[in-house]
């Protein structure tokens, strides 16, 4: 890091270190659980099967596990804030840390922004009356005022939240979580007095194809993992067990959704299922005998929806203020809060877009999110490839948790299979394959990605990867504004 005189206003200030264990494992497993378990449940089942669900799941879970052993060595090695900003920093250099951070940023706004038309959308399940005073259709999706000033109204209440300080956001984090823990122990004990082994079949259905279209879309159901590392400079907690932490919430995600798959699956024959339009819901409610029922595992996906918004927030304010802080980004964003030690320009730029997003309606949104799913995984890839180089290039650099033991050869195997992996996840997304986007997601993406390359193009050349890649950076670019101010 430079000087505090070379830093942009504010960095002189740091990250308070305010997170224990369980603050941390629920900020990594709570990014993970939203709104999908209980829309999409249905479509799983009908898609691959009862069994092929849970296989996609847990291949997808192992895949996860393997990009999150990845990050668990390298976050131990370097536990700052912006996490992959800071590794591809070091391996790669500027220009391959803006893309990696560009791509999980835009993958973590995505889900922002659709969290606050996905709010709305869960209390109407409830609250019918929130479909109120319309205002417009935005590709086919209505618009009602009182339905967006909801996912205003909670859009304000994160960000202020957040920005009084990482403590605070993490209460939060643990209350809800605890809460939709509670909600899933319900919908197990439900599934296993009151469920149907026979409307579990069929087992399989649409053979490799199927499994293949619930694979797709683990990208976006696991993302969030990777929000500890942002965060690794609030955890007061030694770097290995930080790293430690990354892992274990990847594998109890997995956990989670199988369990559900396999509850809703022991409510309703598939075939019910996929004609509801809160499969996971409406199957308690059915298999209870009561939409009481119903409505607790709707206030539990309302519950996810607030613990990924909260984590996700947490991760992209860190890293907006890690790439500002390189020099990367505008340095109005690295300025941190005098009293509280929060991103809080990069908290009110997040905040200001989830205000606005419900106005464009959930079609638009759903787009949106879309198109960061493939962002996200261009992330994974360039992280994996990064552990490679690092793991040549550095062998003594000091990681406090090396995978594959002590020697080299089982951490290389590890870094190899999160490269292929994820370089493979990456194809399904082109045309012809599994997850090709609508037109509409790859105009999204196309337009992320044109404003990354402005930042990327003005980034000054000659600064070589390696441990003091980013302090070279920043003098680079304070020379280059110096010679713009003496002109």
């Amino acid at each position: 890091m430079a000087s505090a005189t070379d830093e942009p206003p504010g960095t002189e200030l740091r990250f308070k270190r305010s997170l224990g264990r369980i603050e941390t494992f629920f900020i990594g497993f709570g990014a993970m659980i939203g709104f999908g378990w209980i829309t999409m449940t249905g479509r799983w089942l009908d898609d691959a099967g009862t069994l092929g669900a849970v296989s996609a799941f847990v291949i997808g879970g192992i895949i996860m596990v393997l990009v999150g052993l990845v990050y668990s060595e390298l976050v131990s090695a370097m536990p700052l804030a912006g996490g992959e900003h800071n590794y591809l920093m070091r391996g790669l250099g500027p220009r391959a840390a803006l893309l990696g951070s560009w791509g999980i940023v835009g993958g973590y706004i995505s889900v922002v922004a659709f969290e606050a038309v996905a709010i709305p959308r869960s209390i109407a399940y409830i609250i019918p009356q929130v479909h109120s005073i319309p205002l417009w259709t935005i590709a086919g999706s209505e618009v009602y005022l009182v339905w967006a000033l909801i996912g205003v109204g909670t859009a304000v209440l994160l960000t202020a939240l957040n920005i009084r300080g990482i403590k605070q956001a993490s209460l939060l984090q643990t209350s809800v979580i605890l809460f939709l823990i509670v909600v899933a122990l319900v919908m197990v004990v439900g599934a296993i007095f009151g469920g149907e082994p026979a409307n579990m079949q069929p087992l399989f259905t649409g053979g490799s194809g199927g499994i293949i279209a619930v694979l797709v879309l683990v990208p976006f159901l696991f993302v969030g993992f990777d929000v500890i590392p942002q965060s690794a400079e609030e955890v007061k907690l030694p770097p290995r067990k930080v790293a430690g932490l990354v892992v274990i919430s990847v594998v109890m995600a997995a956990a989670f959704y199988i369990a559900i798959v396999l509850t809703t699956s022991l409510a309703l024959p598939a075939s019910e299922l996929l004609t509801l339009d809160l499969a996971t819901a409406d199957a308690m409610a059915a298999l209870l005998g009561h939409q009481f029922w119903g409505n607790l595992v709707v206030a539990g996906g309302i519950a996810g929806l607030i613990t990924s918004w909260n984590a996700f927030l947490i991760g992209a304010s860190r890293l907006i203020w890690a790439m500002a802080n390189s020099g990367m980004l505008p340095r109005w964003f690295a300025v941190l809060h005098p009293k509280n030690g929060t991103p809080v320009n990069a908290l009110l730029f997040i905040g200001a877009l989830s205000v606005i997003a419900p106005f464009f309606g959930e079609s638009m949104l759903v787009w949106l999110v879309d198109s960061g799913s493939p962002s996200i995984v261009v992330t994974y890839l360039l992280v994996a490839i990064v552990f490679l180089v690092l793991r040549r290039r550095e062998p003594a650099m000091d990681r406090p948790l090396r995978i594959g033991g002590s020697g080299s050869l089982g951490g290389t195997v590890i870094g190899v299979a999160a490269v292929v992996t994820t370089a493979a996840m990456l194809v399904l997304y082109l045309p012809g394959m599994p997850a090709f986007l609508d037109p509409q997601p790859w105009i999204m993406f196309g337009l992320w990605w044109a404003l990354g390359l402005v930042f990327l193009f003005r980034l000054p050349g000659g600064v070589k990867a390696g441990p003091n890649a980013e302090r070279d950076l920043q003098a680079k670019i304070a020379a280059r504004a110096g010679r713009s101010s003496a002109g």
